[in-house]
């Protein structure tokens, strides 16, 4: 049960974004892989604003493309909704994988777009094997900028694209 303890506590900073903290339980013996008690790494509860922290994990082992046990998504899918950018170039650095789908059949590229988060779609549409990749919905990353009425992001895919980016 005491590892159990360590890794609630791992857990627990990292969701604080108290990088002291996670690097000292590391150093103690921490498993930066280990699960807590609701069966979740200290990546995937990390407070995404602190790519700093999202760093150090990564150098100490954290797996980027670790999936939610419920909806399927990567921390890459948590960080690419709410738009922190330098987390997601962090992860990308570390071989995220943005082509990893969740649940619903969307790439981190389609949530981005779907909240409008401009400079993410400009940073994930390069890294993205497909932009024009359809959800479990149907609906592509520009439909979903479109639909949402994220105009900047709809126009940014529109133009990357170079032709109609509804086309799958």
């Amino acid at each position: 049960m005491a590892s159990r303890t360590v890794q609630d506590e791992l857990c627990n900073a990292s969701a604080r974004g108290d990088l002291p903290q996670v690097l000292s339980l590391l150093q103690q013996g921490a498993k930066v892989n280990g699960l807590n008690s609701f069966n979740r790494t200290a990546l995937q509860v990390v407070k995404l604003a602190c790519s700093e922290l999202v760093d150090a994990l990564l150098h100490a082992g954290a797996d980027p493309n670790v999936r939610d046990h419920v909806l399927k998504l990567t921390v890459t899918h948590d960080a690419a909704r709410e738009g922190f950018t330098d987390t997601v170039r962090v992860l990308i650095n570390h071989d995220a994988d943005v082509n990893v789908v969740d649940e619903k059949g969307n790439l981190p590229l389609h949530l981005a777009a779907r909240e409008g988060h401009l400079e993410m779609v400009q940073l994930l549409i390069e890294h993205t094997a497909n932009p024009r990749a359809a959800n479990a919905q149907g609906s592509t990353p520009w439909e979903l900028a479109h639909d949402c009425n994220r105009k900047e992001a709809a126009e940014f895919i529109w133009a990357h694209l170079g032709d109609d980016p509804t086309s799958k």
